[in-house]
């Protein structure tokens, strides 16, 4: 399928290809006991340009991708009230921290130890450093295990980690490029910092004292799911103006509502997400190429930074929450193992900037995809016989 949609039929073809397929592939995985985000992945893989050819990455499905992916987080934030979350604390911000400096520093020490160039080098890790919460949220909540202690210390760590791993990316884009503005940098970062706090804190507040006088006054069908969407979309908007991610604007847009909002937008978001998100799910089965570890040196590069990508989460993120207990230090460090689209961010950036070639973008693009896979499982296994009592922080 090409790139531009000219064909009238290409929009209801690119639909029906990816939602089917996803849907199907999550059908089929379920019944053998697997995850079903597992199997809308492997869809992507299998009509994708490497395998069927069925279809390609293109700007339309990139934009239903991204817009299941707000969807997803703010579904997920209308499930979290802020009290709890804001419980962690301490804990929260010691896992990012952790986390984030141990998958750095391995990811970058593997990339040198096989004769990486030192740029390279930087991008690998960077791209190694973030979590990528829309996976590990998906698995938890659709397991209704958003309550539980461990969980709610990996979805405010995933928003602090998001916030340290712009600035990694910042940092090393711009060494990259030969420059290097410590001013914007540090009022980015700190206009990040503000704007996340800001709603975290105060969000729900602002949300009970305006919501119910706009609700009364407005004669629209669905009112109320009309307001939670423009919330959803415009502090999305704030959130890329801050210098975050706009899906960490969804998801403090869901917890800035969710005591104060009726079932039926919770229903109504649902629906949409379950629409959506499989064009999410099955775009990052589509970038992968499996071509590329053909050549052996490129395989075991691949291999080495998988083992120091899951290890680095699991014991930086797990030291960071040792306090909790050894089980919920494993959970988290397991919640947080998944890279999904943040590494895909910034493997484009390094070849955009030409430091990245080809084999070790598609190693990228690997990595994000098997500790996604790899996730499911692991929080399976780790989330047995859960404890659901909070934090004392």
């Amino acid at each position: 399928m090409a790139a531009g949609l000219s064909d009238p039929t290409e929009i209801p073809l690119a639909v029906l290809t990816v939602f089917a397929s996803a849907r199907l592939m999550r059908e089929l995985f379920e019944r053998i006991g697997q995850p079903g985000i597992v199997g809308e992945i492997v869809a992507g893989l299998l009509v994708g340009p490497h395998v069927l050819g069925w279809i390609r990455p293109n700007d339309f499905l990139s934009a239903l991708s991204e817009l299941g992916v707000m969807f997803l987080l703010f579904g997920i934030g209308l499930e979290v009230k802020t009290s709890d979350l804001l419980r962690t604390g301490r804990t929260a911000v010691a896992v990012a921290v952790c986390g984030v400096a141990l998958s750095f520093v391995m990811a970058g020490g593997v990339a040198l130890l096989w004769h990486r160039p030192p740029v390279e080098a930087l991008f690998i890790a960077a791209a190694m450093v973030a979590t990528s919460v829309v996976i590990t949220a998906e698995v938890l909540a659709s397991r209704g295990l958003l309550d539980a202690r461990a969980s709610r210390v990996i979805l405010a760590s995933a928003v602090i980690d998001d916030i340290l791993g712009l600035i990694v990316l910042a940092v090393v884009s711009g060494y990259a490029q030969g420059r290097m503005n410590w001013f914007d940098l540090i009022l980015t970062d700190l206009l990040a910092i503000a704007f996340t706090l800001f709603l975290a804190l105060w969000g729900h507040r602002a949300v009970k004292f305006i919501l119910p006088g706009m609700r009364a006054r407005l004669r629209l069908a669905e009112a109320e799911f009309t307001l939670a969407v423009t919330l959803l979309f415009g502090l999305g908007l704030l959130a890329v103006y801050a210098g975050v991610a706009a899906i960490i604007g969804s998801f403090l847009a869901g917890m800035a509502l969710s005591e104060t909002v009726e079932p039926r937008v919770r229903t109504m978001t649902a629906g949409v997400s379950e629409l959506l998100v499989p064009f999410f799910l099955v775009g990052i089965g589509m970038r992968f190429d499996p071509r590329v570890f053909s050549d052996g040196q490129t395989a075991l590069l691949a291999l080495a930074l998988l083992v120091a990508a899951l290890l680095s989460k699991l014991i930086g993120c797990g030291l960071g929450a040792i306090r909790l207990g050894r089980a919920d230090a494993l959970r988290v460090g397991t919640g947080m193992a998944p890279r999904g689209e943040v590494g895909m961010v910034v493997a484009q950036l390094g070849r955009k900037l030409g430091v990245m070639p080809d084999n070790i973008f598609a190693i990228i693009i690997f990595l994000s995809i098997a500790t996604t896979l790899a996730a499911p499982p692991m929080i399976r296994v780790a989330f047995r016989g859960v404890d659901r009592e909070p934090p004392d922080d």
